[in-house]
């Protein structure tokens, strides 16, 4: 019976991620060619919280339902298209380093019995994935070198993503007590 309750707890708690995601990404504000959202926050937030596979889960979930076409891509869009198009890199960078970061995390929390530093190093390993993958595909989409595509889809991002992680890392604490998981 024990087993039964966890896996609904589990999809429970990846279907509420997932739609945490939507909603983090339909406030959008344009800063260039890529939108400052809160999705980074709460990709960190099911890093540090989820197992990894419910992570990837989640990512991925949301990542399906955007390419079928519902809205839920940053400014409302959906479609594969968006996947395709100048921002597409950092979503598939939110899943490779979704997986990456979650992956690490479980291994140093097993390892070193450390939470904090783990967390903390799983959101920058979660971030710089998804720089490098959005940077690459910014710069081959929309014909950018590497500086202007740095410089436009990178830099100012890096503050407030250090802000949203910090946020992220310090709800971490009693949403892990509240979940169960901490």
């Amino acid at each position: 019976m024990k087993l039964e309750r966890t896996r609904t707890q589990s999809l429970a708690l990846s279907g509420l991620c997932i739609a945490l995601l939507v909603i983090s990404a339909m406030f959008a504000v344009p800063l260039g060619p890529v939108p400052f959202t809160l999705q980074t926050a709460v990709l960190i937030l099911c890093v540090v919280l989820l197992s990894p596979g419910e992570a990837l889960a989640v990512v991925g979930g949301y990542l399906v339902l955007g390419a079928i076409g519902l809205p839920v891509f940053s400014g409302m869009r959906g479609g594969f298209g968006v996947i395709l198009g100048p921002t597409g890199g950092f979503l598939i960078g939110f899943f490779l380093g979704t997986g990456i970061a979650a992956f690490l995390r479980r291994m140093l929390v097993k390892r070193f019995e450390k939470v904090l530093p783990a967390d903390i190093i799983a959101a920058v390993v979660l971030l710089i994935v998804s720089y490098v993958c959005g940077l690459l595909q910014l710069m081959a989409v929309a014909h950018m070198g590497l500086v202007p595509a740095f410089l436009a889809g990178i830099a100012p991002f890096i503050l407030l993503d250090a802000i949203k992680a910090a946020v992220a890392i310090g709800l971490a604490v009693p949403l892990r007590k509240a979940i169960g998981r901490g």
